[in-house]
């Protein structure tokens, strides 16, 4: 239950059952205990004393310990890219990489910083996850790491700021939750749908590209691409963002002209750009130089 479900915590009230030593009560998957008359986590060093109380008090204005102040957020945005295409850029990391759009993350795309550094990613909590977690959100480009140092990142940068939602306020609940939304929004058999498949044969406009999203989840996505480079005749489908509402309802993105790849997140050399109105390629990955 929430801190208001739950019994008085003051001394002989019924809350004290729950003491330090007791089985407690979890809220937001972390268990919290009656100590010295308020409700508070177990924490390694904690001291009853006016230092612990003190620590404490965080829980009262609802706040864990190392939380941030700059909680706040505007939306959610579930990002794919193309395995593909990312590989292209970035030959040399790539290993065996899926032929289907892949997570990159759930973000907050105004969060520069973990909301929480001391609430470390424990990857026992999404063991039943793990093999769609494999599957759908791999790290194409650190594969002999089994992407628990990308899963880690995304947890600590993005995973303890969305956690101010019920929803997502624990690690299998964001992870889990990510994947359930990847799986509803299903982009690659979408793009099928809509006669937009990989190709050497011919380019696309990103105009229809993005359109083309817009009729068929009704709002308006982000759609980005490694910008051209020398030697390069056109730019590269490499990733599209789907935004979410804080009640995980689809809502349409920005289309502010951004870097798409901020330099903090877990691949900050990668160079993602909204693309630019006109010809795009959407590389199949057989065509792609590994």
């Amino acid at each position: 239950g929430e801190l208001a479900d739950r019994p008085s915590c003051a001394p002989g009230g019924p809350g004290e059952a729950a003491g330090p030593q007791g089985s407690g009560w979890l809220v937001g998957g972390v268990r919290v205990h009656c100590v010295a008359g308020i409700w508070a986590p177990r924490l390694p060093g904690l001291r009853r004393g006016l230092g612990g109380v003190l620590g404490l008090a965080t829980l009262l204005a609802g706040r864990w310990p190392g939380a941030r102040d700059d909680l706040e957020w505007s939306k959610l945005i579930m990002v794919h890219h193309w395995p593909a295409t990312v590989c292209q850029e970035v030959a040399r990391h790539c290993k065996d990489p899926p032929n289907y759009w892949t997570i990159h993350g759930l973000w907050q795309p105004d969060k520069s910083e973990a909301c929480n550094r001391s609430w470390p990613f424990n990857p026992h909590e999404i063991k039943d996850l793990l093999p769609d977690m494999k599957m759908y959100w791999p790290d194409l480009l650190h594969p002999s790491n089994c992407s628990l140092q990308f899963w880690s990142h995304e947890w600590k940068k993005h995973g303890t700021c969305a956690a101010q939602l019920d929803a997502l306020n624990s690690q299998r609940k964001y992870f889990g939750k990510s994947l359930d939304l990847y799986k509803a929004l299903a982009l690659t058999s979408m793009l099928q749908k809509l006669g937009i498949e990989p190709s050497t044969d011919h380019y696309y406009q990103v105009s229809d590209i993005r359109d083309a999203l817009v009729t068929m989840y009704k709002v308006v996505p982000k759609v980005q691409c490694f910008l051209l480079e020398k030697g390069q005749e056109v730019q590269l489908l490499g990733q599209v963002e789907l935004c979410f509402s804080k009640d995980l309802q689809l809502r349409n993105c920005s289309h502010a002209a951004e870097p798409a790849a901020r330099r903090q997140e877990a691949w900050p050399n990668l160079g993602l750009h909204v693309c630019n109105d006109g010809p795009v390629l959407y590389p199949p990955l057989n065509e792609t130089k590994l």
